[in-house]
């Protein structure tokens, strides 16, 4: 049995419910699952290698469902970066930017939310993660510097104490489809901590270490709040 076949097969410990929206092959997902969360991921494309329970469906479509919503006690939502990537002025396309109504709908879900995206956004960088500070995220002297930005409706005040980045010695760049600083598949997972993904979806993904790093932090600090009451 594959890891990610073994962790869809585990009940979440904590009790809480992730919905972890434009989840892609599950990266931020494991992360979650790793924390004690059980894990609903949705997508508008197939993902065959999606280690959770899955629904293909429109993102917004299901933010806009209530009752849906009630489940859960966190929504995690990564709209596609193609928008504010640093590629896409050198790329030339066009993407559409899903940030803003994302943003609308979970400002109405009546849930606790988290959005990420790449620095740049138009997101609000409660907290900046890169993978550097992660020491798993590390083959040898070869690692990543990938930073992500994270807008909360409520961030836990732990989280505000991020260690600094640590950046390799020898970077690993983890994006596009190849080209001459591409390092190997095998490489890209042991980096990102990604042991199922594709090359493509390696490409698209955030390493589950931070997903993992906020869901201990959140699960913390709902324990201590329920101690208290």
């Amino acid at each position: 049995m594959s890891p990610a076949a073994s962790a869809a097969s585990q009940v979440g410990p904590s009790g809480r419910q992730v919905l972890d929206l434009f989840c892609c092959a599950g990266g931020a997902s494991m992360g979650y699952h790793l924390a004690g969360f059980t894990v609903t991921g949705v997508d508008i494309a197939p993902q065959p290698r999606y280690p959770f329970t899955y629904l293909q469906a429109d993102a917004l479509e299901v933010l806009s469902d209530r009752k849906f919503l009630a489940q859960f006690d966190l929504i995690h939502a990564s709209p596609p970066c193609q928008a504010h990537t640093q590629a896409q002025p050198i790329q030339g396309r066009r993407h559409p930017d899903l940030i803003a109504p994302t943003r609308r709908l979970l400002r109405t879900s009546g849930r606790q939310w988290i959005m990420e995206n790449v620095p740049g956004a138009p997101l609000r960088p409660d907290l900046i993660l890169c993978g550097s500070i992660f020491p798993e995220l590390r083959d040898g002297p070869y690692g990543i510097k990938r930073h992500r930005w994270f807008e909360f409706s409520d961030m836990p005040d732990e989280l505000a104490l991020v260690p600094p980045c640590d950046h390799p010695p020898k970077v690993v760049s983890v994006f596009g489809h190849g080209g001459a600083r591409y390092h190997g598949v095998e490489q890209w997972r042991r980096v990102m901590g990604i042991s199922w993904a594709s090359r493509d979806e390696l490409a698209e993904a955030i390493p589950p270490a931070y997903t993992h790093y906020i869901g201990n932090a959140l699960v913390r600090t709902w324990t201590s709040q329920k101690g208290a009451t």
